[in-house]
C-alpha cells in the first residue's frame, strides 16, 4: 500500500480498528450493539470527540440468524456517508432556527430584515438588522431570543425609524 500520497488526517493509526463489530476510521467509529427493542442488532455511528451517536440504525442478522453481520469496508462508507448527511441536515435545520430574514417594501426601497439568534447559554440574544438593496446595514438593534420575525414586524419597524422598541 502506497501511504506517499494519503493526507495526515491527524488520526493516529492505532485508531482505525476494522473488527466485525467495531470499525474506526476516517474520524467516526460504527459499533454494532444489541438492538434493546427486540432480539435485533443496531448499528451507532459516532463522530469522534462526540458523546452521542449521530446515527443509530438496523443492522442485518448474519446468516446464522443469532449473531449480527460483520461490518465490512462497503457497509461503513455507506454508513459515514448518511451519518455525515445527518450531521449536515442538522446544522442547516440549527441555522434556519437562529437566522431568519423577510424582504420588505419601505421608505428607503426594497430592504432585507434579518434576526440572527445568538443561542448562549448565559444569556442568549438575539439581533434585529436592516439592510438596503446594496446589502449596507442601516440599523441594528438588540432583540429578545424569543423575537418572532415576520413581514409586519419588520415593516412597523422600517416605518418606526428603526427605534430601539420594535
Amino acid at each position: 500500500m502506497n501511504d506517499a500520497h494519503q493526507p495526515d488526517t491527524g488520526i493516529a493509526e492505532e485508531r482505525k480498528e476494522q473488527e466485525a463489530r467495531l470499525w474506526r476510521d476516517d474520524g467516526w467509529t460504527a459499533r454494532i450493539i444489541k438492538n434493546e427493542d427486540d432480539d435485533g442488532w443496531a448499528v451507532e455511528m459516532t463522530l469522534d470527540g462526540q458523546a452521542e451517536p449521530a446515527l443509530v440504525g438496523p443492522w442485518t442478522m448474519g446468516r446464522d440468524k443469532k449473531n449480527p453481520k460483520p461490518m465490512d469496508a462497503p457497509a461503513f462508507s455507506t454508513l459515514v456517508k448518511t451519518a455525515n448527511e445527518v450531521l449536515r441536515r442538522h446544522e442547516q435545520q440549527l441555522h434556519a432556527m437562529l437566522h431568519k430574514s423577510v424582504k420588505i417594501d419601505a421608505a428607503e426601497g426594497r430592504l432585507t430584515i434579518k434576526l440572527d439568534i445568538v443561542p448562549d447559554e448565559d444569556e442568549p440574544y438575539a439581533t434585529l438588522s436592516a439592510y438596503d438593496e446594496f446589502g449596507d446595514q442601516l440599523a441594528q438593534i438588540r432583540v429578545p431570543p424569543t423575537y418572532k420575525l415576520n413581514v409586519q414586524r419588520a415593516s412597523d419597524w422600517a416605518a418606526g425609524g428603526f427605534a430601539k422598541h420594535s
